[in-house]
């Protein structure tokens, strides 16, 4: 019998029990084992009714997809699957945890599906630019309806037990999945039930086929936010065919669209960003077994924008929170407006009614940084200076409690400096949330030259603990994302000069794949911050001076590089900024030409490949997939294309290299010649990735 899948007797019931830590993916060997003892189990004519269940923590959770890429092994899924659904006897899957994915796709193969009350079903494939590829298209809607079914395929989030119960997914609601399981069985024998083959089962779809709008409607609700993307729209079609299909031809074109898919490179690149997201979390150059230090209490220095969206983001994780404030004002302005962001979700839906209130009762506002006591984990987001950082550390030496992590929500600032005005700087790190703070994903945080290893690990971990993702980078102008972002931002601006217009550049990042492109997000942020900013360092910038000098400081001023309507945050473009552009031109003796969409592209991109590159040979980034991180969670960088270091390996480093060494020529500008570390990669013929697969050789 198989080591990771038993088979045991309770009188006439037969449990298979799954037991293949950590999470029962399914392996070839738990495949192998499945069917194995299923087979036993129905050849036993003692036994009249089977059970199959998981030990740990969980339900099977999905596929293994360290298999992906590799020669598939026996036995299929599908050959699985088919076993359990034939089964003469009544076969009952029994969830405690999570069923994703194919574990989901085993449940739906049984007869009858129970779950414990903290249970989750879901098939997320979608997340990995997949589609179910072993009938999850053709079950599901059978056993919950087209409707159901496409939220759960083509969204790709799971559902939990109360919702599974309601949408007849599952049959029961039971106290232990193991026990819950045989009573079920128990009583199924007792009622002489007969067996509920779902490929036999096409009420639900009945509907659907009389009305198809049923279905259309559902498919454009789930598919809005989906551009760019392939899976969800190959998702869409394969529940489709469960409504067009007899089961076994729906389950062949399944099949074909999931082998499309995974030999496709926008899920490669999804499959790759799955697993950048968990490499991050290792730390490179921290002792093995580092702990990390208790966080009870968080306090947060600073009721603004930054400070109160991280605020909301620990009470959303559970965690109490000091908020501190200079005055009485500003903190109640800042508590108001939480207050009000958290009402919002709860009327939309987000967040359970009572869950507003919960929330806030966990913040403390008050009014004095000598409120700091009982806090294991201080985070100033305060004024962006130095000299205030600088200030505002000097006084937590003061009130701070010994071993506190005191970590400054800088974008830009030098940590070490900072590190400077405190007697403890082994405590002292960054982290830099990325705004609105408590919905993007991505925390960079800082390591100082002196910063504690546990220090740092119990950033990271508390990191995770508030849904973040984190990436640990070093002390540098802008760390990863805002120093490769300044690459762009140069050239964008340069594009200006030499003949491109701002909704021509911004297109073609839109059309790449971006959120936004770099003058609507200018305008977003307003244009005014940077003018001031020039204004000290006493640096012009011709075009964004001249637009400023106008009163056009971007959205809040209804005018910027666009034109807004009132109430509209819809960028449109502006005849008299092109006739700015061209006076400024005019001015300064510049040469407008046409600009190719071709060249805006690779000098939006290539100059930030190059940064990246910069940044992996002074060690600020451990791993090349650490800067894909924070590009693909802080950025809005399309996760179909994996992230810019993988993206540069897809469309070739050596390609990249001559362009950025022409275009530094052609342009005269000598920031684009290619960084040493692209040049011996691209001359050696190597990729970004063959470093971190050295790095891990080693």
């Amino acid at each position: 019998m198989s080591e990771v899948v038993k088979l045991e007797r309770h009188d006439e019931i037969g449990i298979v029990t799954v037991d293949s830590p950590p999470v029962n993916a399914l392996s070839a060997a738990v495949r192998g084992g499945i069917l194995e003892c299923v087979k036993a189990a129905v050849a036993d004519p003692a036994i009249k009714g089977i059970v199959l269940t998981c030990a740990g923590r969980t339900f099977i959770a999905g596929a293994d997809i360290t298999e992906f890429g590799k020669p598939p092994k026996p036995p299929a899924l599908n050959d699985v699957l088919s076993e359990i659904e034939n089964s003469p006897k009544p076969v009952v899957a029994a969830i405690h945890g999570t069923a994703l994915g194919g574990g989901l796709e085993v449940a739906l193969s049984c007869h009858f599906r129970v779950a414990v009350k903290e249970a989750k079903l879901g098939l997320p494939e979608v997340k990995l630019g997949l589609l179910p590829g072993a009938g999850g298209t053709q079950r599901l809607p059978r056993a919950v309806g087209p409707e159901l079914a496409v939220k759960m395929i083509v969204g790709g989030d799971p559902i939990g037990a109360a919702e599974a119960l309601k949408n007849a997914l599952i049959e029961e609601i039971v106290e232990g999945p193991a026990s819950g399981g045989e009573a079920f069985v128990r009583k199924l024998l007792a009622e002489k039930r007969p067996l509920r083959r779902l490929r036999d089962d096409d009420s639900k779809l009945a509907a659907a086929k009389a009305d198809r709008s049923i279905f259309t409607n559902a498919v454009a609700a789930m598919t809005k936010k989906s551009r760019g993307l392939e899976a969800p729209f190959a998702a869409a079609d394969a529940v489709g065919y469960a409504i067009d299909l007899p089961f076994d031809e729906g389950l062949k074109k399944e099949r074909e669209g999931f082998l499309k898919l995974v030999a496709s490179d926008q899920s490669k690149a999804q499959r790759y960003a799955f697993f950048a997201e968990r490499e991050a979390n290792k730390i490179a150059g921290v002792p093995e077994g580092t702990k990390g230090r208790t966080v009870n209490r968080v306090a947060i220095l600073g009721a603004g924008t930054m400070g109160g969206g991280i605020a909301m983001s620990f009470a959303n994780a559970g965690i109490p929170v000091t908020l501190i404030e200079t005055g009485e004002e500003q903190l109640k302005r800042g508590m108001g407006i939480m207050q009000k962001n958290w009402e919002a979700t709860a009327a939309r839906g987000g967040i359970p009614a009572d869950a507003p209130a919960k929330r806030m009762a966990l913040i403390n506002g008050v009014v004095g940084i000598e409120n700091v006591g009982d806090a294991d984990l201080v985070i100033e987001a305060v004024f962006e200076t130095m000299a205030v950082k600088k200030e505002v550390f000097g006084k937590l030496d003061q009130f701070a409690k010994p071993g506190a992590v005191l970590a400054s929500n800088t974008s830009y600032l030098n940590i070490d400096e900072i590190a400077k005005s405190t007697k403890r700087p082994q405590d002292v790190l960054g982290m830099h949330f990325f705004s609105p703070a408590n919905v993007m994903k991505l925390c960079e945080i800082v390591r100082a030259d002196k910063t504690a290893p546990d220090a740092l690990v119990t950033a990271v971990s508390i990191a995770r603990k508030i849904a973040k993702v984190p990436a640990v980078v070093g002390v540098c102008d802008g760390f990863v994302g805002n120093r490769m972002l300044a690459q762009r931002s140069k050239q964008s601006e340069k594009l200006l000069f030499e003949g491109a217009l701002p909704q021509q550049v911004d297109a073609v990042v839109t059309k790449f794949g971006m959120p936004m492109g770099p003058f609507a997000m200018g305008d977003l942020a307003g244009l005014d911050i940077g003018w001031r900013s020039r204004k000290d360092r006493g640096i012009k910038s011709e075009i964004a001076d001249a637009l400023c000098e106008a009163g056009r400081f971007g959205q809040k001023t209804g005018k910027g590089y666009y034109k807004y309507e009132a109430g509209s945050r819809a960028p449109l473009p502006d005849p008299e900024v092109e006739k700015l552009i061209d006076e400024t031109l005019l001015r300064l003796g510049r040469k407008k030409r046409v600009v190719s969409d071709e060249e805006i592209l690779e000098r939006m991109m290539y100059p930030m490949v190059n940064e990246g590159a910069k940044i992996l040979e002074e060690g600020i980034a451990a791993r090349p997939s650490d800067i894909d991180v924070v590009w693909l969670y802080g950025y809005g960088w399309p996760i179909y294309r994996g992230g810019p270091m993988f993206w540069a390996d897809t469309v070739g480093l050596k390609h990249i290299a001559d362009r950025l060494a022409f275009y530094a020529k052609e342009t005269n500008d000598p920031s684009l010649e290619p960084a040493p570390l692209l040049k011996k990669l691209a001359a050696e013929g190597k990729t970004f990735a063959s470093l971190a697969a050295a790095t891990k050789a080693a």
